[in-house]
């Protein structure tokens, strides 16, 4: 088999390698991977798509988060006895190395490249426009033609999307000093969000109205559905944690509490703002505003001086979720480039700052071009359809792994075995089914491409080989 698509990586050597010392710095704890999960999740989605899902949904956008927030939690449940089985960075690229072979370990490594890469850049775009709107609030405005990406803006001749380029650069940056500093950054931008969160809830919770949660479902279930479909994106990043295994102390414990904490708390959140949202608002009165559904309500509530600081917490969500996901990025490239697959330069360790510094920059780079240049209206879509089929897959690699390896040492084992992995698998499945079709042919064209590149470079050039 070592010529085969079915070639698995030995679990024991990829954790021995892990702990050698030569790979990257052990920094982190169960707060800061809570904080890492948190810094992901709470971003656009609470602050952009809750406007757009209530227009789908109307006030059964809170059923919406919690059947969304459900197939990330069974998916959550998988990753987490993963994680503290086989605490080796690349998330369920390694752990699908393990179990399922090196052909789908590839393709969900290069599925991973869509999520989090097309996900900075996206997410970069919505930062401009908060930012430029903050410039504006104090006197200053760019020229028109570095606002935006060509062609983006009916009307206005755009060039270039100047501060989402600059925001990323400046990410790309962080992460190559190492992951101590990145830390410290995140966990303070991340309480200063959740703070940002709850000074909304307090604020706005005084004046909704039970009246407007009638009808709570004006579009039926359908509705209901294809919002979970939508929302998924706001909870995209607890995996990212994942990525975080080989700079983690104590792993087997600290992966597993990381993953379900940021998860607990940011569901919470997203149903306690929703039900807040639609009883301040009338589900239809977003159509204006779906940009800044947030801001909207407290305009409603007489409350604009929380406004500017609503939009600060909105600048801040979405700094940290574009640093989380740029640092899954580089770990998961990192980890399929000392595999092989990808060229090794991608994985080459910086001697003083313990990270793969030429890979950071290079990834960052391509996230800052793409979201300075090219529209992403469908991007949310294919962010999801990448991130269901990656959660599909370390569901199915758990009940791979608890047949061939039952009596393998786990720091955490995913309950109900196998209902919860089979749930994940159906939930994810589902939603994936409300995405529509030119989603998924744009995500089985991105696929096509990564087979080619596996056969005609990856698999000849895998350390597979060597053995």
């Amino acid at each position: 088999m070592s010529n085969g698509l079915a070639r698995k990586k030995n679990i024991e050597d990829m954790i021995a390698a892990s702990s050698s010392g030569k790979g990257l710095k052990r920094e982190l704890g169960a707060f800061d991977l809570t904080m890492l999960g948190i810094g992901a999740i709470i971003g656009t989605g609470i602050f952009v798509l809750t406007g757009t899902g209530a227009l789908t949904a109307g006030p059964g956008l809170m059923l919406s988060f919690v059947i969304a927030g459900l197939a990330c939690l069974f998916a959550a449940l998988a990753y987490a006895e993963f994680a503290s089985t086989v605490p080796v960075s690349g998330s369920v690229y390694t752990y699908t190395y393990a179990t399922l072979g090196e052909f789908l370990a590839f393709i969900i490594g290069w599925d991973l490249i869509l999520e989090y890469l097309l996900a900075v850049s996206a997410v970069s775009v919505g930062w401009s426009g908060y930012f430029q709107s903050f410039l504006s609030g104090i006197g200053i405005d760019l020229p028109t033609a570095l606002t935006a990406a060509p062609g983006s803006v009916e009307g206005a001749t755009t060039f270039f999307n100047l501060p989402a380029f600059i925001i990323i650069m400046a990410i790309t940056l962080l992460i190559s000093l190492g992951v101590k500093e990145s830390k410290r950054v995140n966990n303070i931008m991340v309480i200063l969000k959740v703070l940002v969160v709850i000074l909304f809830i307090a604020v706005a919770c005084f004046y909704v109205k039970p009246s407007n949660w009638t009808p709570f479902a004006p579009f039926g279930f359908s509705g209901i559905f294809q919002a979970a479909a939508l929302v998924f994106f706001a909870f995209i990043g607890f995996d990212a944690v994942a990525s975080a295994a080989e700079e983690t102390k104590n792993p087997k414990k600290n992966l597993p509490r990381g993953i379900m904490a940021s998860l607990f708390v940011c569901t919470i959140l997203y149903v306690i703002v929703t039900a807040i949202m639609t009883g301040v608002v009338p589900f239809m009165k977003f159509e204006g505003a779906i940009d800044h559904p947030i801001s909207l309500v407290l305009q409603m509530s007489g409350q604009n001086w929380v406004a500017g600081i609503i939009d600060v917490g909105a600048v801040l969500g979405m700094t940290t979720v574009m640093l989380v996901m740029l640092y899954g990025q580089t770990r998961v490239m990192f980890s399929m480039s000392r595999d092989g697959l990808m060229p090794a330069k991608l994985s080459k360790v910086h001697p003083k700052y313990k990270t793969p510094f030429f890979g950071t920059w290079f990834f960052g780079t391509v996230a800052a071009l793409v979201g300075a240049l090219i529209p992403l209206d469908e991007l949310a879509k294919l962010v999801n359809i990448g991130t269901l089929a990656a959660f599909i897959l370390i569901s199915i690699a758990v009940l791979v792994l608890r047949k061939t390896r039952p009596d393998m040492s786990r720091g955490f084992r995913c309950p109900a075995v196998p209902l919860v992995p089979i749930l994940a698998i159906l939930f994810c499945g589902f939603l994936i089914s409300q995405l529509g079709s030119q989603t998924f042919i744009r995500f089985l064209i991105w696929l096509a491409i990564g087979v080619v590149i596996y056969f005609a470079y990856s698999r000849r050039n895998s350390k597979l080989n060597e053995k």
